[in-house]
């Protein structure tokens, strides 16, 4: 079986068997070098067989920075991710780096299945949403049960969010815990980047329930990103 790409460049966040997340950084510096990483990626996948070694889906979003690439990958376990590392990651990313020299890979890590998820709308046109936002909530790793609490306090503002700010612009959510327990990642599916960005304006309506998610005080550190679909690729029939 080949690597075909989803007409919709989005992977099924929600398929069964997904045991492990892979999430990468890689930086390329302008959007004319996402486009061509992004060529070279589905160029190198396509015309390969497809490493069936658990990897379920790969999928590139494009940073709206203009600079970045993420990837994000569904395996059924960790261990299928390091047996493709050792067979068939050099070819595919030597490729890559031929067709666009100076990728900076800056940043891989290793997440669970889907720890909790809401659906809170829909595109309604069957298209993918416009963009995704990956939001990053560093922890101290040495404590246990802090992430798991900070999740459920974003799901309570959220819960307050739905009568509060309907019609907010937010579809999904799924958070994902990572396997070093340090950090919480957040993909979150948006109807558009102006929405997301009104919606982080709006700071004066705010709810105690927000502020107990933003000052947890096992919280270290976090940061929010906004990408936009641009391949997902998963085995042919």
């Amino acid at each position: 079986m080949n690597a075909v790409a989803r007409p919709d460049a989005r992977p099924d966040l929600d398929r069964p068997g997904v045991g492990a997340v892979l999430v990468s950084t890689w930086r390329v510096g302008t959007p004319e070098r996402q486009r061509a990483a992004v060529e070279a990626i589905r160029k190198a996948w396509e015309s390969r067989a497809w490493p069936d070694l658990g990897l379920l889906s790969y999928s590139v979003l494009a940073g709206t920075d203009g600079e970045t690439l993420l990837h994000y990958s569904q395996w059924t376990e960790q261990q299928a991710y390091e047996d493709f590392v050792r067979a068939y990651r050099d070819d595919r990313n030597a490729e890559i780096d031929a067709a666009v020299p100076g990728v900076e890979r800056v940043e891989l890590r290793r997440y669970g299945a889907i720890h909790r998820s809401t659906v809170r709308g829909a595109t309604g046109t069957g298209e993918p949403p416009a963009v995704v936002v990956i939001v990053e909530a560093d922890f101290d790793p040495s404590g246990a049960g802090h992430r798991e609490e900070w999740v459920d306090r974003v799901f309570d503002a959220l819960d307050e969010d739905a009568a509060t700010r309907p019609g907010s612009g937010g579809i999904s959510g799924r958070f994902h815990l990572s396997t070093d327990g340090g950090r919480v990642l957040n993909y979150a599916e948006w109807e558009s980047e102006r929405a997301h960005e009104e919606w982080l304006a709006d700071d004066g309506r705010l709810s105690e329930a927000w502020a107990r998610v933003h000052h947890h005080p096992a919280l270290t550190g976090s940061r929010v990103r906004r990408y936009a679909p641009a391949l997902s690729l998963s085995a042919g029939a």
